[in-house]
C-alpha cells in the first residue's frame, strides 16, 4: 500500500478527483462521485484475515465469506476474492453477483429467510454452502434432496452418498438481545430470523432435525450488526458452539463439523479511528468461548460493514446556498439516493461532513452551524443539521466519509436520481492517485429503460 494513513490519502485523493474530471465545482464536471479506497479495502482483509489465522489452531478451515448486500459491486468482489475472501449471498441476484466476480461454488454461502424451491435447487446443483432458516425449510430441503441426482462425496456421517456437494447447515437465533438500533438487532426474542433457540421446546427440536439429517453438518448464527456490542456478539457464539457439542454428543460422532458465526462487528463512523478492530472481535470470542479455535470446527465468518464502510466517500457539490429561519442551509447533490438510512433515521445513522473548497482543498474558516440538504423532493432529504463547519459557498464539495458500506452502494432511487459513479482509487508512495471506474453513473436513457419506457 502507498500512503498509510486514511485521511491523507482521502485528501489526496479528493484533489485529484477534482483535478482529473471526476466531481467538481460546475459543469461539465460531474456534481456527485462516490470513491473507494481499494488499498485499505485490501488492508482491512489482510488484517481480518491476519486475526482469525493467529487465534484458530494451525490447519482450521476458515473461510471469510464477504456479505455482498454490504457492497453489491462486481469489482469489489473480485478484489476481495483476490485478497482470499469467498461471498455469503441473500438472493439470487446476490448469487449471481458473485459468480460473475469469479467466486467459486464452494466459497459461497447463501443466507435468506426466504429462499424459493428454484433458489435452493440453483445452489444444491452449484454446491453452494446453503444455511436453511427454519424448519419448514428443512422439510423443503429434504425433498429436494430425496429427488436430486446422488453426488460422488461422502457425507460425514456413514460413508453413504452425499445427495449435494452444498454443505448445509440451519441458523439459529440464540435470543440474546438487542443493541442500539433496533431494525439491525438479530437476536433479538422475537427477531424473523433462524430458530428462536429458547423458544419452548425449540433446542431439543434442533437436536432431532439434525439427528433425522446425516448431511445436515453445520450450525450458523449471525447476531450482530451496527449498534450491538462484542459481548452480545461473542455470547452468540458461545451458544451456538454449545449447541454444536450437544449434539455431537447426542449423535455420538461428530456430525457438526462447521460454524458459521456470522459477522456485524460494528464500525466507529464518530472519527478515522478504527474502533473495534477485527482482532478485538477474535479477542473478545476467545474470552468467551476459546474451544472455538481449538481446530474442531471449521468456521465461517460474514463481515461486510467492517471490511468496506472506512473505505468509502461521496463527493457531491454545493450547488446553491441560502438561509432559512436563520438557519444557513448548502443544497448538494447527495441526500438519500446515496445515504438513504441517514434520511430516514439520523439519529441511528449520523454522518460526518468533510468541508472542501472548489479545488478540492480542505475548507477552513471559523465554523457555522448549518444544514448540509440533499436534492430530493422531502424535507427529510438531509445529510446533517445544525452541523459547526465552515461557511459553505456554491461550488465547494462535501464530503461524507465511511461510505463504502450500505451507502452509495445500495443506491435508493427516489425522485429517479441516477445512481452516481463509482471510482476506486489507490495512492502510490509518491502520492500520485490512480482512478479506476468500479460503476459507470446510471444515463437517463437507463433510468426510463428500467421504468418501462420501452413497453
Amino acid at each position: 500500500m502507498g500512503i498509510q494513513d486514511t485521511a491523507a490519502r482521502r485528501d489526496l485523493a479528493v484533489r485529484a478527483a477534482v483535478a482529473q474530471g471526476i466531481v467538481g465545482a460546475a459543469d461539465p464536471a460531474p456534481p456527485l462521485a462516490c470513491l473507494l479506497d481499494t488499498d485499505g479495502i485490501r488492508a482491512s482483509a489482510a488484517a481480518l484475515t491476519a486475526a482469525f489465522a493467529a487465534a484458530a489452531a494451525p490447519g482450521t478451515p476458515v473461510l471469510h465469506a464477504f456479505a455482498v448486500k454490504a457492497c453489491p459491486l462486481v469489482p469489489v468482489l473480485r478484489l476481495l476474492a483476490a485478497a482470499g475472501l469467498g461471498c455469503e449471498v441473500a438472493g439470487p441476484g446476490e448469487l449471481a453477483l458473485a459468480r460473475a466476480a469469479g467466486v467459486p461454488a464452494h466459497r459461497i454461502v447463501l443466507d435468506s429467510p426466504a429462499k424459493t424451491p428454484a433458489e435452493l435447487r440453483e445452489a444444491l446443483a452449484l454446491g453452494v454452502a446453503v444455511n436453511a432458516d427454519n424448519f419448514q425449510e428443512l422439510d423443503r430441503l429434504d425433498a429436494l434432496l430425496a429427488s436430486a441426482p446422488t453426488a460422488a462425496a461422502p457425507t460425514a456421517a456413514a460413508n453413504a452418498p452425499a445427495p449435494t456437494a452444498s454443505p448445509l447447515g440451519l441458523r439459529i437465533n440464540p435470543q440474546t438481545g438487542a443493541g442500539a438500533i433496533d431494525a439491525l438487532s438479530t437476536a433479538t426474542s422475537t427477531s424473523k430470523f433462524g430458530v428462536a433457540l429458547r423458544d419452548p421446546g425449540a433446542r431439543e427440536r434442533v437436536v432431532g432435525a439434525f439427528l433425522e439429517r446425516p448431511w445436515l453438518t453445520r450450525l450458523h448464527i449471525h447476531s450482530g450488526s451496527q449498534g450491538v456490542p462484542l459481548r452480545l456478539i461473542a455470547e452468540g457464539v458461545r451458544e451456538l458452539h454449545a449447541l454444536a457439542e450437544e449434539i455431537n454428543a447426542a449423535a455420538g460422532r461428530r456430525q457438526v463439523d462447521t460454524l458459521d458465526i456470522g459477522g456485524g462487528l460494528p464500525v466507529n463512523f464518530g472519527s478515522d479511528e478504527e474502533t473495534p478492530t477485527h482482532a478485538d472481535y477474535v479477542a473478545a470470542l476467545h474470552a468467551a468461548v476459546p474451544a472455538l479455535f481449538d481446530g474442531s470446527y471449521g468456521l465461517v465468518t460474514e463481515f461486510g460493514r467492517s471490511l468496506l464502510a472506512r473505505h468509502g466517500l461521496v463527493l457531491a457539490r454545493v450547488e446553491y446556498t441560502k438561509s432559512s429561519g436563520s438557519r444557513p442551509i448548502a443544497l448538494t447533490h447527495a441526500g438519500v439516493q446515496v445515504a438513504t438510512r441517514t434520511a430516514y433515521a439520523p439519529a441511528a445513522w449520523p454522518v460526518r461532513i468533510l468541508p472542501y473548497d472548489a479545488t478540492g482543498a480542505p475548507r477552513t474558516g471559523v465554523p457555522v452551524a448549518q444544514d448540509i440538504a440533499g436534492p430530493a423532493c422531502f424535507a427529510g432529504d438531509l445529510l446533517a443539521s445544525g452541523r459547526e463547519l465552515p461557511p459553505l459557498a456554491p461550488g465547494d464539495l462535501v464530503g461524507v466519509p465511511d461510505t463504502g458500506a450500505y451507502f452509495f452502494t445500495a443506491h435508493y432511487g427516489y425522485n429517479s436520481l441516477p445512481r452516481p459513479a463509482v471510482h476506486g482509487f489507490s495512492v502510490t508512495e509518491e502520492g500520485a492517485v490512480r482512478f479506476t471506474q468500479v460503476r459507470p453513473a446510471q444515463s437517463l436513457a437507463e433510468i426510463v429503460a428500467e421504468a418501462g419506457g420501452a413497453l
